[in-house]
């Protein structure tokens, strides 16, 4: 499959997944566009399209945490900074995610 077919194809499938959970694609088209392209060549490296902005282990059970869309392994946090970590998704709320910051996690606090 070509590159633009297999964006295409993630799109439609992480969307099935994202939307329920309260998220959807960035408004900034071009970041959107560039991730996916990035996951698709991590596909063709790993087999799996893994986040883009984490980095991968070769503990098998970390990396899965990192499959995307990853929203329900990291769920509390993304929902403090209403965004995923890269900015590909954000809470469906969200009009300007360039007012969106990157919480790092030990900032979070748990309930």
């Amino acid at each position: 499959m070509n590159p633009e077919s297999r964006k295409r194809a993630l799109r439609y499938l992480f969307q099935k997944v994202i939307d329920p959970l309260g998220y959807k694609f960035s408004p900034d088209e071009d970041l959107v566009d560039f991730l996916l392209e990035q996951e698709v060549k991590l596909e063709q490296k790993h087999g799996i399209p893994y986040c883009p902005c984490q980095g991968i282990t070769k503990k098998r059970e970390d990396n899965m945490k990192i499959v995307c869309p990853c929203i329900p392994f990291h769920r509390e946090h993304y929902d403090a900074m209403k965004r995923c970590w890269c900015g590909l998704y954000v809470h469906k709320d969200v009009t300007n995610p360039d007012e969106l910051r990157q919480i790092p996690f030990n900032e979070i606090k748990r309930g």
